[in-house]
């Protein structure tokens, strides 16, 4: 098992936000055929190695050194108490130098989860300086409940909303309309699944800062993929 690495930029600073730890197998194996060996006897496990797996990679790529977050996937259900189960986090990142407070963990709500325990999860973290992330908003179950009794640094847009944006009114709506809301909670907006020049257009206009997607750069292992941005400073210097 090793890492994978996306980032999520900025478009308007033209800057690395964050790199999330995409799950690999060293044979070059996606993340579905990993996590389909994954049962409730080995989740912990399992869970534990893709975060001291990403912390290390990431400290050895110097993320950090430019303010990037590293973005963690999580399994809330391999959690079984929050402040026990990030010891061996924490000691990982002492053990590389990772600073903490760049540390984002994004969990997916596509699995209906005990909403109550998710909350203690996300508050813990919190608490102990990490940032975090509901991933996949407006794909699963558990989205507007979950927000309305935490909010948390960052909320990433489901691909399913972004993708062929351009071609859809009802999508245009639909995102205009969450960016709204989660820019009145205090909340950061991931577009994830950008593809096109068209979708980060309607993006862009929207006021969209962060995204994430082919369109900017695909995942490396072991490797920090710069963006390449063909027309973004083109439509950037025809604005100004």
């Amino acid at each position: 098992m090793t890492m994978a690495f996306q980032p999520i930029v900025n478009c308007n600073t033209a800057s690395i936000f964050a790199y999330e730890a995409l799950l690999r197998g060293t044979d070059g194996a996606g993340a579905g055929a990993i996590l389909s060996q994954v049962t409730n006897d080995n989740r912990y496990a399992f869970d534990q190695s893709c975060r001291v797996t990403a912390i290390e990679l990431a400290a050895e790529l110097g993320m950090a050194q430019d303010g990037a977050f590293l973005s963690i996937n999580f399994l809330p259900n391999a959690v079984y108490e929050p402040k026990a189960c990030i010891r061996l986090t924490l000691e990982t990142a002492m053990r590389t130098g990772f600073p903490v407070d760049r540390i984002l963990f994004e969990f997916t709500e596509v699995e209906r989860l005990d909403t109550a325990h998710v909350l203690n999860i996300l508050r813990t973290y919190r608490s102990l300086g990490f940032k975090t992330a509901i991933d996949d908003f407006g794909a699963g179950f558990a989205g507007l409940d979950l927000l309305s009794k935490f909010q948390p640094d960052v909320v990433k847009l489901d691909m399913g909303l972004v993708r062929a944006i351009d071609q859809s009114r009802v999508k245009r709506i639909m995102v205009k309309n969450i960016l709204n809301m989660v820019q009145d909670l205090g909340i950061v907006l991931v577009c994830e699944g950008v593809e096109t020049q068209a979708e980060f257009e309607v993006l862009s206009d929207f006021g969209v800062e962060l995204m994430q997607g082919y369109f900017f750069a695909e995942p490396e292992i072991k490797s920090l993929p710069k963006p390449v941005w063909p027309n973004l400073h083109m439509k950037q210097a025809a604005a100004s």
